[in-house]
């Protein structure tokens, strides 16, 4: 369940907590793919969620969504990061092939945790999400899926995860619209469903609520989503265009082509 909190105040002990604005200046320089505006998304996200709530985050890289995430959440609340570092789905075009990187990936995460303050509260989970549920207790008032994009495991983690949030609470998931596979694993698991209504989104990232769905919300849900489809086209246009060696004509969709769409 979420509630508004105090962004200014922490519960436990009423000490004050980092704002937006500094929390975005220390992670600037953390690797990773979230915008200023998504970063926003999650802070107001993390606020709302109850004393005592959990906060639960699949894919974490090293850290940039983490920190922002312990930054905002009351001290009381746990808060789970699950991320295998194991060097496959790092990123864009970064799906396998990047042993030699994990490591590393998991090093600089929890540098990374630890220069902002955040590493004790932090439970990490270092697995693939599909083995980490034994590791995670119910209920989930936050659930923000960054994990693998290929369409199975992006419809497991939406599926299987989303299963375990509490009724009102919330589910982001990064590169909506924007990766084929996240893109028709929503489609499939949640276009039509009963469970779920779609709020929005920053950018690729969306936004949803569980909640019961009546028939008649059930399809102006399904259409809320169906009118993100032309974004969609347009991401996976420009995506091809720079695979391609063609980024510059990335500028007629008023595209910056050395930035992947996210």
């Amino acid at each position: 369940m979420t509630a508004p909190a105090d962004p200014a105040s922490d519960a436990a002990g009423g000490a004050p907590r980092p704002d937006l604005t500094a929390t975005l200046a220390d992670v600037a320089d953390v690797e990773g793919w979230l915008t200023n505006g998504q970063a926003r998304l999650l802070w107001e996200s993390a606020a709302r969620v109850v004393p005592g709530g959990r906060i639960v985050e699949i894919g974490s890289f090293r850290g940039r969504s983490t920190v922002v995430l312990g930054r905002s959440a009351d001290r009381s609340i746990e808060l789970v990061a699950i991320d295998p570092h194991a060097g496959n789905d790092r990123g864009p075009q970064e799906i396998d092939g990047f042993a030699d990187e994990a490591a590393l990936d998991h090093e600089v995460f929890v540098g990374n945790l630890e220069r902002a303050g955040v590493r004790d509260r932090v439970t990490h989970v270092r697995a693939f999400s599909d083995a980490a549920h034994g590791r995670v207790d119910d209920p989930i008032d936050l659930l923000y899926i960054d994990g693998a994009h290929r369409y199975a495991p992006a419809r497991a983690d939406i599926r299987d995860w989303g299963a375990r949030v509490t009724e009102g609470g919330t589910m982001l998931i990064h590169d909506s619209f924007s990766s084929v596979g996240v893109t028709l694993a929503i489609g499939h698991e949640l276009f039509g469903g009963s469970r779920w209504r779609y709020v929005g989104r920053s950018g690729s990232m969306t936004e949803y609520r569980r909640e019961r769905l009546s028939p008649k919300a059930r399809v102006a849900n399904a259409v809320h989503q169906a009118l993100e489809l032309p974004w969609f086209a347009r991401n996976v246009l420009i995506k091809a265009l720079i695979t391609a060696r063609l980024g510059r004509l990335t500028k007629l969709f008023g595209h910056d082509p050395s930035v992947w769409p996210y």
